[in-house]
């Protein structure tokens, strides 16, 4: 573990000394709650997440997926594995940077962030508190601005072509997905085309460092996306664990195949047939994690109307969500806009 790439907290908590007198203290949450709920423990000895394979898409297989799960495992989607496996080691090969170089390389438009993956518009991180703190740093990338991405380093030049290439691919999957989305729930057409718009496209690529005790820590606790869409890519690391029924699962890792989850946008458009899937990653005791993750949002002033929420935009939601965070430390979300 080259303690110098990582932010100075984790660089100290990196020792199991460190480690277990921080979080045996009350700067974690407890894992096996949430919303007051008693949680069974994960569900680790199958893999029962939905495959929807794209080249022969079903769309009753797909509204299930979305219904019961609010996620799925994409396959057959067209994006090139060579792309994918070069996203990985030019993010690798970036993240093993000393913490102050990657400060000074990832700049506005782009940012990069450590201990939350709560961000203002503009990128910068929400303060939380001390006892908030997740064990995740990450490189957060608009696609519309990613020209604007200085090269200052020989491998950020060569990630920024492979970035604007990736984005390309998984703006077509979103499209594909939420047109087949918006066709099983016979979605108003023209309503619906500004709900998912390509030039919100943003990506952020994270690295969750190893930890010697990972049951006590998270690399990101609990929440939902805020998102229409969001699409992942992990490989060889696994840690990603969605919450249905009660009942945690983990999503093992398959090279190649692509996670999709639904999130807020998605569930409220809808008017809650699919749902926003709470999820949370977990810390692995011997290997860090790298994963990349693409989200797509409506229109900032596309208004989204439900009968089961007041009318609201994503300007709307993302200012409420921002305050939840301010205020509470953790985000409200949909309730915050829910007719009773």
């Amino acid at each position: 573990m080259n303690l110098e790439s990582y932010p100075p907290l984790f660089s100290e908590l990196s020792k199991s000394s460190n480690q277990q007198e921080y979080l045996s203290s009350d700067h974690h949450q407890k894992v096996d709650t949430i919303d007051s709920i008693i949680i069974k423990p994960v569900v680790q000895d199958s893999d029962p997440i939905p495959v929807i394979d794209l080249q022969s898409l079903s769309l009753d297989e797909l509204g299930e997926a979305c219904k019961d799960w609010g996620l799925f495992r994409l396959v057959n989607h067209g994006v090139p594995p060579s792309l994918l496996s070069q996203l990985q080691d030019h993010a690798k090969t970036l993240y093993s940077l000393s913490f102050q170089s990657k400060q000074a390389l990832f700049t506005t438009p782009t940012s990069y962030f450590w201990g939350t993956p709560a961000l203002t518009p503009s990128g910068a991180p929400l303060s939380r508190g001390p006892q908030k703190i997740n064990w995740v740093e990450g490189f957060n990338i608009p696609i519309s601005q990613l020209s604007q991405l200085q090269p200052q380093h020989p491998v950020l030049a060569s990630f920024r072509l492979l970035l604007e290439d990736y984005g390309k691919h998984l703006a077509r999957l979103a499209k594909t997905i939420f047109e087949a989305m918006a066709m099983k729930l016979k979605l108003d057409e023209e309503q619906s085309k500004s709900n998912l718009s390509e030039s919100t496209g943003n990506i952020r690529v994270y690295r969750y460092p190893s930890c010697s005790i990972p049951d006590t820590a998270w690399g990101i606790d609990v929440h939902t996306d805020s998102s229409v869409l969001s699409i992942l890519y992990e490989c060889e690391v696994g840690g990603l664990e969605v919450l249905r029924d009660d009942e945690w699962f983990q999503v093992k890792p398959i090279c190649n195949a692509l996670i999709v989850n639904l999130g807020d946008m998605m569930q409220a458009i809808s008017n809650d047939n699919y749902k926003s899937v709470k999820h949370r990653v977990k810390l692995n005791k011997h290997k860090e994690r790298i994963s990349i993750c693409y989200f797509v949002f409506p229109d900032e002033d596309s208004v989204i109307r439900s009968s089961n929420y007041k009318p609201f935009t994503y300007n709307d939601f993302r200012a409420q969500v921002q305050e939840d965070i301010k205020t509470h430390g953790f985000k409200l979300g949909l309730e915050s806009f829910k007719l009773y």
